[in-house]
Formats: C-alpha cells, structure tokens, sequence
C-alpha cells in the first residue's frame, strides 16, 4: 500500500511551491503505517497539489481514499484458509413426471439419472473463514431448507442473514432423478450439469455455465454470465431454448433432427456446422433462421456478447474424444 501511494504521488509530480520551502503542517510524511494525524494530513486538500497544478483539479485526495479503501478491504478479507464440511444424503419418493425442484446460491448443482422412480440428493456444505475454528462456527448457518411432496420435490439453499466478512460458504448438491422426472434448477452462483435426462428440463444460472449431456426432452437453459452448452441425444416435440447475456451459445444435435431453428445475437455471430441440412430462410447482421431437415421442433438459441454454434452430435463426440486424448498426453508428458 506504502509503495502504491508513492508511485501515485510521484506520477502525479507533487511538488511545493518554487519560491519557498514548505512549511511543515504542509509536508507529506509516508510511513509504513500512515494513519492518525499523518494520514489527516496526507488527504488535506491543500496538500494534495500546488496551484502550480491546478489542471489536476486536486484529485489526488480522492484517489488516495480510493486506494486506501480498496487495501483495506483487501485486509479484511485476506485469505480464507480455514474449512469445514459435513453433507447429508435423503432419498425421496417421487410420482411418475413428478417435479425435483434444486434452488442454489453458491455452488455447483449436477443431476443425473437414477435406475429407479426414487431421488437421491447428497448436499455437501462447505464453510471458509480465515480459521478451521471460524468455518467449524459458520457451518451450522449454512441452512437447506427441504419441502417433500408425492409429486414435488424442493430443496433449497436458504439465504444466510447479516453480513459475512472473512468468510464464504457454498452447498453443492449431487441429485440422481428418475430420467422422466420434470428437472427444475436455479443457481446464482455457480454451475448446472445435467446429464442422461429424458424429462423436460429448466436450469437457470447467474454466475456460471449450464453444461447438459444426453438430453432427450424439452430444455430451458438460461445463463448471465457464462456459457451454455446443451448436447441433445434426440429431438423430440417439447421446445428447445438456450440462452445466455455474456457467453456463447452451443447446442449439438444428431444429424437427422427435424427442427425450426431461430437464432439471435447483439454482439457475435452464428456457425452452423456444413454437415447439417439447413435450409436457412433468413439471416441477417444479428438474426438467423433456419430449416433442418424441412423444419420441426422449434429451437431457439440467443446471446448478447457471444457466438452461436449449431453442430452435429457426432461431430461434437468426436471432439471431446479428441479433448480427453490431448489431456492424457499433457498429463503423461508431465
């Protein structure tokens, strides 16, 4: 922080008056620790720059403050090395299409398929502060709050009260779900996997990417701040929609799908694999729609900073085949 303000002060060029020394209520003393009187005295406007400089406006005081905030946050914050954890798994009942509803704030939520009509949910809390102590105190605040029915299953991460300073928390939730159940998920901070589902499926996020596999059914995929990327085993009726506001847009499909593809951009661009039979019946500077195969299920697919890509499924199995190749190699070669 000493260092900072000394950069700052000489890039600014602070210097006294020329005809007279300053005075020494006038003079800028940094220490290892400017605080008290000497920081008073380094923020006074007067110090701040001689008339000599009026073209600065005297902004140097603001800066500092600035500076001297952000530092302070930096150590109040310091390094969460304390953790603790604990986690619980619940099996539930649930009715053929029922609903499984997984409401996040901080952390990962990944689904996959169970053999039989019954849920599974683990949840894992992990607690952080700047002591192993601290988070074992945190932990217990860390609330999910569970609410069963035959055919509606929520679990959610309750909010935590007040104000956390030098410590974090997440919950991340491993669900196995019948795979014709109705999959409802929303994050704020943090992923979605989904994987091997049949069921009609919405995940929503804020912070992170949503990331599905082997999906079958209809699909409502939703992100802020990240990337979507949806990989479909079969197109059926149920609408397909994938949207992100900063992030790209994916969505892999086998060759023979029959779809009625809309596709719409602010900042980006749309590629459309050559091996898929598209007949496009518009395509503009930020808007594209298309025919694959004479048209069918509608899939609608939007990003404000990004790029849209309509693949095949082979093609993209082909892919993350070659991606796990290349990273056994790098891991072999170190």
């Amino acid at each position: 922080m000493v260092i900072a303000v000394s950069r700052l002060v000489t890039k600014l060029r602070l210097k006294p008056p020329s005809r007279t020394e300053p005075r020494r209520s006038e003079r800028i003393f940094v220490t290892r620790r400017p605080f008290g009187p000497q920081l008073r005295q380094l923020l006074k406007p007067k110090t701040c720059l001689n008339r000599t400089d009026i073209g600065f406006r005297r902004c140097l005081g603001p800066l500092l403050s600035a500076a001297l905030l952000l530092a302070g946050c930096d150590m109040s914050i310091g390094h969460l090395t304390g953790r603790a954890t604990d986690e619980w798994t619940h099996r539930y009942p649930l009715s053929s299409g029922g609903e499984i509803r997984i409401v996040n704030t901080n952390g990962k939520i990944e689904v996959e398929p169970a053999d039989g009509p019954e849920v599974e949910i683990r949840a894992e809390r992990i607690a952080r502060a700047a002591t192993d102590a601290g988070a074992r105190e945190l932990l217990p605040r860390i609330d999910i709050k569970e609410d069963i029915g035959p055919d509606r299953i929520s679990v959610q991460t309750e909010r935590m009260s007040g104000i956390m300073i030098g410590a974090a928390f997440e919950v991340r939730y491993h669900v196995r779900a019948p795979k014709n159940a109705f999959v409802n998920v929303a994050n704020t901070n943090g992923q979605v996997a989904l994987t091997g589902l049949a069921g009609k499926v919405i995940a929503h996020t804020t912070n992170g990417g949503v990331t599905a596999r082997g999906l079958t059914g209809g699909v409502e995929a939703r992100s802020t701040n990240g990337i979507v990327n949806i990989d479909l085993a079969s197109v059926g009726s149920e609408r397909i929609s994938a949207k992100t506001t900063n992030g790209a847009v994916v969505v892999s499909l086998p060759e023979s799908a029959k779809a009625d593809v809309t596709a719409s951009w602010t900042n980006g661009g749309i590629k459309v694999a050559p091996e898929l039979k598209v007949e496009e019946t518009e395509r503009s500077r930020r808007r594209f729609e298309g025919r694959l195969n004479g048209g069918g299920t509608s899939i609608e697919l939007q990003t404000t900073n990004g790029g849209i890509r309509l693949r095949p499924r082979e093609a993209a199995e082909a892919e993350a085949e070659d991606s796990k190749t290349e990273v056994k190699t790098l891991k072999r070669r170190h």
